[in-house]
């Protein structure tokens, strides 16, 4: 069910030339799953090898070799199923999907179509506006991954890497619950954030690792209620699908192009028709690839040489307590602990790298929302400037926790901070030593800030006046005792001594 503390989001809605349109989005995610083997053979699955370097015999295709089950992958796919509440299925099955492609030697792909390993479940997809959509999974199911043809390495041939080909793909299918591009790209986010924490898969985009089929129809305002009491998929309209999406921006633009593409055909009077389509970014369009495939159109059937899947609940039991802590309930903690506000909280824990350094930083340094500040303001800025990941941070948590204590303690201020910080990353050095060799402890001594409050005072009776007319401006005399004093002057106290003596 849906978290009553978000509103659900409207729907997206397109102006036709003669109605208004709604759309209609499912996606069917293929997650790479993370293991060293493929799914029925012992070959690596290390990205960038040498080309047909990481092929089994079995994975080639060649006559009489058998499929072995790799039990980590069917672990993967269970914990992914656990990770977004879904029914686990104790028994399932494999079948053969029988097509011919040059990068699928066998000349068909082992998959799940009717007994799949993981049923229904759900993942909630938050907005930036406060506002939140719960998205119902179908199903998960195991299946193969094909090959790589390539088509650019030479003017008359065509190129064919097989290193691919056996990897083990989670297949993720939504039901149609998503209603516009933002929400399409927020919803594989989310996934990939889940997956990410759990470690079933990388989610790396650009390998292939994560890509996305999109389907995409139009209906009219008030149809998709009318689905929602019927399930009855006419009112949805016809569907078409856009393969292998691998880009969070692509997948925005394709639905876009797309929805447009089907609401300028039915309102000449056209009929959409269900098919295959690519999307091409340069000509920011799609393009017809083939019609729509039915099961019936590939002759499935069950796999003769691999025995139905059959597992035990002590074993979900057993990866279900070892489950790590998923997303929402860390941006829950981290709100309820630390007294993080709901964004930063967000910002922390979309990353599973980034969550672990700044609890660190937090426990650390004693104080979570300054460790927050700290984290997300100067370490990932910088580290965005110098485009760098938090695994390549020159500044360890323990470092960066030193100086929010320090901060904390008084012992420095938050303008020294930011040079102690500075020094601390790009040299190594530990904040502790620097402070003490550098001389930056911040002064204490409401005696020595009091005479450099009295010298400034003297020094500008006309300023004096004015401040005395307008408070506001006794923020000019912090100012001027802050330099004076090289900045190592506690900022709490000066200020408070300005107010004193100004007789404000």
């Amino acid at each position: 069910m849906l978290d009553l503390n978000h509103p659900t989001p409207a729907p997206r809605v397109i102006s036709g030339a003669k109605h208004d349109w709604e759309l209609v989005i499912g996606l069917e995610v293929h997650a790479q799953v993370a293991t060293r083997a493929k799914l029925f053979s012992g070959a690596s699955t290390l990205f960038g090898a040498e080309p047909n370097s990481n092929v089994a015999f079995v994975d080639a295709g060649m006559p009489g070799m058998l499929p072995v089950i790799n039990e980590a992958c069917v672990a993967q796919a269970v914990r992914t199923g656990l990770g977004l509440k879904a029914a686990i299925n104790l028994t399932s099955a494999f079948d053969r999907k029988n097509y011919f492609y040059p990068d699928l030697p066998q000349g068909y792909q082992i998959s799940q179509l009717y007994h799949p390993i993981v049923g229904e479940g759900e993942v909630l997809v938050e907005f930036g506006d406060g506002t939140a959509r719960t998205v119902r999974i179908e199903r998960i199911h195991l299946e193969q991954d094909a090959g790589k043809s390539i088509h650019d390495m030479d003017p008359a041939m065509s190129f064919v890497d097989l290193n691919r080909t056996g990897v083990a793909l989670m297949e993720i299918v939504s039901r149609p619950d998503i209603r516009g591009p933002e929400e399409a790209a927020a919803y594989v986010g989310k996934l990939r954030q889940i997956m990410r924490y759990l470690g079933t898969c990388d989610g790396n985009m650009q390998n292939g690792n994560l890509r996305a089929d999109v389907n995409v129809s139009v209906c009219r305002p008030g149809d998709y209620e009318r689905y929602q009491a019927s399930q009855d998929f006419s009112h949805l309209g016809t569907r078409c699908e856009i393969k292998n999406m691998n880009s969070m921006r692509f997948i925005q633009m394709a639905i876009e192009v797309e929805a447009r593409r089907q609401i300028a055909i039915i309102e000449d009077g056209g009929a959409v028709v269900q098919e295959t389509r690519l999307y091409d970014p340069d000509k920011n369009e799609t393009r017809s690839m083939r019609s729509k495939e039915e099961a019936h159109d590939y002759r499935y059937f069950p796999d003769p040489d691999l025995l139905p899947l059959v597992i035990e609940q002590t074993w979900v039991d057993d990866i279900a307590a070892r489950l790590p802590e998923l997303p929402d309930a860390k941006k829950a903690r981290f709100i309820a602990d630390f007294g993080l506000s709901d964004y930063d909280a967000s910002v922390l824990t979309a990353d599973v790298a980034n969550a672990a350094y700044f609890e660190d930083v937090a426990k650390g340094g004693g104080d979570g929302k300054l460790a927050a500040n700290w984290v997300i303001n100067e370490l990932f800025g910088r580290l965005k400037k110098d485009d760098k990941d938090i695994g390549d941070s020159p500044i360890p948590a323990a470092r960066l926790a030193q100086i929010v204590a320090l901060i904390k303690a008084d012992t420095i201020s938050g303008k020294i901070a930011k040079d102690v910080f500075d020094i601390a990353y790009t040299t190594g050095r530990e904040p502790d030593e620097i402070v003490a060799t550098d001389g930056l402890t911040q002064v204490t001594d409401t005696g020595a800030i009091a005479a450099a409050v009295d010298e400034i005072i003297a020094a500008n009776p006309a300023q004096v006046e004015k401040a005395r007319g307008n408070p506001k401006l006794a923020g000019w005399f912090v100012g001027q005792v802050m330099k004076a004093t090289g900045g190592k002057a506690a900022p709490a106290a000066v200020n408070a001594l300005v107010m004193e003596k100004l007789g404000l």
